[in-house]
């Protein structure tokens, strides 16, 4: 992983590039490759995924970046009268204008897939697919229906459901250390945790922007008007974004869910999880066989590979 610092008006973003020796696409030398960004969830950072988009860049050939979103992580956050889901996609596609990064799969985990959602929607000629992993761009998760909830709301309904996320967020942090490899995982999530404790103040506003998120219409748009492939991953015990809120994206997109075994942030403790899920199960292979079509089409080519004539449309951008 080869990291890096990008300025954006003054701000300073960190992040990360995965790359396996390969430095072409599957069409051979002097093709494009194709780029991968995996987008974080809330008080995280990119740091805590390099284990997974190493895999997925070692396996797949994909180059994956690692960005650490504006205020997390040692990143610069933005003035709290222009935190909005625009500008967070909008420093992201800065970062992959940077890096060359014409086409690319957009991963996001948690707030991060709210983050890909936006970022496909502000620039669909350029987004190959979702993976949609465990999101917050759906309001369901924020309705709590859990018996600790149900209890409290008599006594303290006003805090009732940020208790019950509060619990629900400790109860999901012992599935982080299930597994053989706890001390790589600790020490993949202590740097970027570390900096966003110190920092925490700046990353209240995207917070308070989170309760606020609805993107239901725009995901349905995706699916429906532009065609985007969009393959939805959940973890099977997440208590966070529990199954309502699968459901609900799931009827937003048109998409089945694929779930997997582990809670919120399954892939932090499992990173090979998510190139198992496309390499060998049905809907993950169907959706890298969507993405490679797409991917086609927005080169200029027909389903066979060649060219088209110069002048044919490759597609129709709905807005």
């Amino acid at each position: 992983m080869i990291p890096g610092i990008f300025e954006v008006e003054d701000r300073r973003m960190r992040y990360a590039v995965s790359s396996n020796t390969q430095a072409h696409g599957p069409e051979g030398p002097g093709s494009e490759p194709i780029w991968a960004v995996n987008i974080h969830g809330y008080f995280a950072g990119g740091g805590m995924y390099w284990r997974e988009s190493s895999h997925i860049a070692e396996t797949l050939g994909w180059r994956v970046v690692n960005p650490c979103l504006p205020g997390f992580a040692g990143s610069d956050p933005l003035p709290w009268d222009r935190v909005s889901m625009e500008e967070i996609a909008g420093h992201v596609l800065l970062l992959l204008d940077h890096l060359g990064a014409t086409r690319f799969v957009l991963m996001g985990h948690s707030m991060g897939g709210a983050v890909a959602v936006k970022l496909a929607e502000q620039n669909p000629e350029r987004a190959l697919g979702i993976i949609y992993r465990d999101g917050a761009a759906t309001p369901a998760w924020k309705k709590r229906h859990s018996l600790f909830a149900a209890a409290l709301s008599p006594f303290a309904p006003d805090i009732a459901g940020v208790a019950d996320l509060v619990l629900a967020v400790l109860l999901d942090i012992p599935d982080l250390f299930i597994g053989r490899r706890i001390a790589s995982t600790l020490s993949g999530l202590w740097p970027d945790a570390r900096r966003n404790i110190r920092a925490m103040g700046r990353t209240l506003p995207v917070g308070s922007l989170l309760m606020t998120v609805d993107m239901r219409e725009l995901i349905s748009n995706l699916a429906d008007e532009l065609h985007i492939p969009i393959l939805p991953v959940w973890g099977c015990f997440d208590r966070i974004a529990n199954l309502s809120t699968a459901n609900e994206f799931a009827d937003s997109s048109r998409s089945e869910v694929v779930w997997v075994p582990g809670g919120h942030s399954w892939m932090l403790a499992r990173p090979a999880g998510q190139g198992d899920v496309l390499r060998y199960l049905e809907r993950g292979r169907s959706f890298m066989d969507q993405l490679a079509k797409r991917r086609l089409m927005l080169l200029g080519h027909d389903a066979h590979g060649k060219r088209r004539p110069a002048g044919s449309s490759a597609m129709r951008v709905v807005r």
